[in-house]
């Protein structure tokens, strides 16, 4: 499957290291990345797209001091990193020192390299995808009779490794694998036409529901979405589907990290231990569950990865730091150089009908558009497609509406959240329930 072994990957880091090193930098780090896939795509039960994927990277971080060169080749012979290794010595000659820069903490490195199973390989022919994304879409269309077209399915499989190692003597391996089917279908009737998709996506392709599942969800989702109407422009209850409410939590994993906080870009500069949230919302990083697709021992950096709490009755318990975002405000980094690791909202309702109906009336949003958020304001305004809801019972479908409020205020108003994250996803976050937006339709 990969063209290198582990063992060879691990010694070109060290050729890398020893020449950067040999050639003057008082300090290297070195990134090798291989990857093969295979994305195979289907319309109409013909065959649209048949794509066979191979890339490799080697990445050399050197430093003179604290000045910082960067540079990288996709070519792994010894002359071709004896170039990339000048390269990026001479970019640091002309860079600037800065004493932020540097390797992590030798202290804080990862020794414990445990197993998060997060590499299962699916050797799949393309004969054998086409056959899959063909299921998928024909479940699809003989779902409803109102399916009147499709967008294709898709059928995806990933596969890669990677090795980190720096100058302080760590090297650390890592592999991993991520497998996708999905499907989009049109829907028409006297009122018109509507789209809508499904996919699923595991570490594991005996995770991942079965093709006529997520054909025959497609399909649904699109129908139910026939005879769209707007509501009146108003202040009301807001629920955000589990589908769109991990992006609220991304919004603020974005204001909590370091690189917008030391750079006072962020709504939420300062706001370590203060409330943020309402009282009853926790959240916690979780790098260590297996099959998790953000699961990780060691960060971007080589530090060490442990389970927190971020979000602690609605305070501020930590950020998201890399060493650099870490020095410059003074602090420790906390394992997230590279990203943030499988995050846990709790929950508050059992399902997202109970959510329903605690709302009792208001809007249930399954669908957002736009880039309407400002991370230094917090001001939040996206357009957005689902249902109106009446009793806790969703009456019919909406689109061409705008939801608008502060991030601020949004966090401060949840007021529920329920316990049916998706699989799929990176962070386990529920359906969340927004006390009060404005809401823009006709």
């Amino acid at each position: 499957m990969f063209h290198h072994s582990a063992e060879q990957l691990q010694q070109l880091s060290q050729q890398a290291l020893h020449k950067a090193i040999g050639q003057g930098a008082n300090a290297a780090e070195i990134d090798i990345s291989e990857s093969v896939g295979q994305n195979v795509q289907v319309r109409q039960q013909d065959v649209e797209h048949i794509e066979y994927q191979q890339d490799k990277s080697l990445d050399v971080t050197v430093y003179l001091g604290q000045a910082k060169g960067r540079a990288s080749t996709a070519d792994f012979n010894e002359k071709a990193i004896e170039e990339v290794v000048t390269a990026a010595l001479n970019i640091a000659r002309y860079t600037a020192q800065d004493d932020c820069a540097g390797l992590a903490d030798v202290a804080l490195l990862a020794t414990e390299l445990g197993d998060t199973e997060v590499f299962f390989p699916w050797s799949l022919s393309a004969d054998e995808a086409i056959a899959i994304a063909k299921r998928t879409e024909r479940a699809a269309l003989d779902t409803d009779e109102r399916i009147s077209n499709s967008e294709g399915a898709e059928v995806q499989t990933d596969h890669y490794q990677y090795v980190y190692a720096n100058s302080n003597d760590f090297c650390a391996y890592q592999r991993g694998s991520r497998h996708s089917i999905s499907c989009s279908v049109v829907a028409a009737d006297d009122a018109g036409m509507q789209r809508d998709y499904w996919y699923d996506l595991a570490r594991d392709a005996r995770d991942l529901d079965t093709a006529e599942t997520i054909g025959q969800t497609a399909a649904a989702r699109t129908v139910r979405r026939l005879n769209s109407q707007s509501v009146a422009t108003g202040k009301y209850p807001v629920i955000f589907d589990t589908t769109v409410a991990g992006s609220l939590i991304g919004h603020l994993v974005g204001a909590l990290s370091g690189g917008a906080l030391y750079r006072q870009t962020s709504f939420l500069v300062d706001s370590l231990g203060k409330q943020i949230l309402a009282p009853w919302v926790c959240l916690t990083e979780k790098p260590h569950v297996k099959k998790a697709l953000a699961s990780t021992y060691f960060d971007a950096e080589g530090v060490a990865t442990h389970e927190r709490t971020v979000i602690d009755g609605g305070h501020v318990a930590n950020y998201f730091l890399s060493s650099y975002s870490a020095r410059k405000l003074g602090m420790t980094t906390t394992g997230n150089a590279g990203g943030v690791h499988n995050l846990y909202l709790n929950h508050t309702h059992a399902t997202q009908a109970e959510l329903l109906q605690t709302m009792g009336t208001g809007l249930l949003v399954t669908e957002l558009m736009g880039q309407g958020v400002n991370g230094i304001t917090g001001d939040y305004s996206r357009g957005a497609a689902g249902f109106w809801v009446e009793n806790g019972v969703i009456v019919y479908p909406v689109e061409g509406i705008t939801i608008a409020s502060r991030l601020q205020d949004m966090f401060m108003a949840m007021a529920g959240a329920a316990d049916d994250a998706l699989r799929r996803c990176t962070h386990k976050v529920g359906s969340i329930l927004i006390d009060n937006m404005t809401v823009a339709g006709a």
